[in-house]
């Protein structure tokens, strides 16, 4: 086995043990030649596919059509380049917010198209949708073994956080972080109520190995712990990790994207009943540490 993960230097495929792990300086996704020179150069026998143009509500919402367009590229020319070079393994990584916003919870993996994903992040949700399109009309036409896995929040060591274009844990745990060093208010954006399910990458790591080897319907599985938490609760966490004891400021007046997407974790349970995942209080101090730590070096 000769595994290779797109997005290998980030927030997955750090967690990952592949032999190949392809960064953003190994090659532009976006372009179909240095994707060719890639799979000719590793030939992997199996495709682990993390990468992605992501970010957060107020990246997804100044630009839905790059995000759209990116993404769009990105996926369909790895999911070919597999297809071409006879990878015998892909596992594709999708988002919760490919659901639609108007649907029933909680979260399954038969409702994926029953509707239009929510406006804050629709480029991207819609980028992600195809992706689940394109690994089930490729298997379907090509008889190949590609997959695809639906992960909630994911958050740990090596993310983006960057303010602006990370996600919700990365980019608060950094502007509290400066909140503390400049003593500052921290603003969060919105009221703190609406609720979210987190999943540590660590977690991810050991459930996409799993996957790689045992995982074979043409249906996505999700991978959720099946535990909300709200975002006052968390901004707590990562108040408490920080050490931060300033004045925390909730921003009504700032978007705050759809207010719960509870996922159920039944199929990922059928198949693995005594898996153990990572507290959430536990997450936020290993990542909370990871971060001041990396400070100088991190994306952000």
């Amino acid at each position: 086995m000769k595994r290779l993960i797109t997005g290998g230097s980030g927030l997955v495929g750090s967690t990952i043990n592949a032999e190949i792990k392809l960064g953003s300086s190994d090659g532009d996704l976006r372009n179909w030649t240095e994707v060719q020179k890639v799979f000719e150069k590793h030939k992997p026998t199996h495709v682990i596919h993390a990468a992605a143009r992501v970010g957060g509500v107020g990246g997804n919402m100044k630009a839905k059509g790059e995000f759209f367009y990116d993404n769009i590229m990105i996926n369909t020319h790895v999911l070919e380049a597999c297809r071409l070079y006879n990878v015998k393994k892909v596992v594709s990584f999708l988002s919760t917010c490919i659901f639609p916003d108007d649907i029933k919870y909680p979260l399954t993996e038969k409702k994926v198209h029953l509707g239009a994903p929510h406006w804050s992040n629709y480029g991207y949700a819609y980028s992600k949708r195809m992706l689940d399109v394109q690994t089930e009309v490729y298997r379907d036409q090509y008889n190949v073994d590609f997959v695809s896995v639906i992960p909630t929040n994911i958050y740990g060591p090596n993310d983006n956080f960057n303010i602006d274009n990370g996600h919700v844990i990365p980019s608060l745990i950094h502007k509290c972080y400066l909140a503390k060093l400049n003593n500052t208010d921290f603003e969060v954006w919105g009221s703190g109520k609406p609720l979210r399910e987190f999943i540590y990458s660590k977690d991810i790591g050991e459930l996409t190995n799993w996957a790689l080897e045992n995982y074979n319907e043409s249906e996505p599985i999700i991978f959720s712990t099946s535990e909300e938490i709200s975002i006052k609760d968390l901004v707590g966490l990562i108040v408490d990790s920080i050490g931060f004891t300033g004045k925390v400021v909730f921003n009504t007046t700032k978007p705050e994207g759809q207010f719960r997407k509870p996922a159920d974790n039944s199929k990922l349970k059928s198949y693995l009943p005594d898996f153990k995942f990572t507290p959430i209080e536990e997450g936020i101090k290993e990542t909370v540490k990871w971060f001041v730590l990396n400070y100088k070096n991190c994306r952000k």
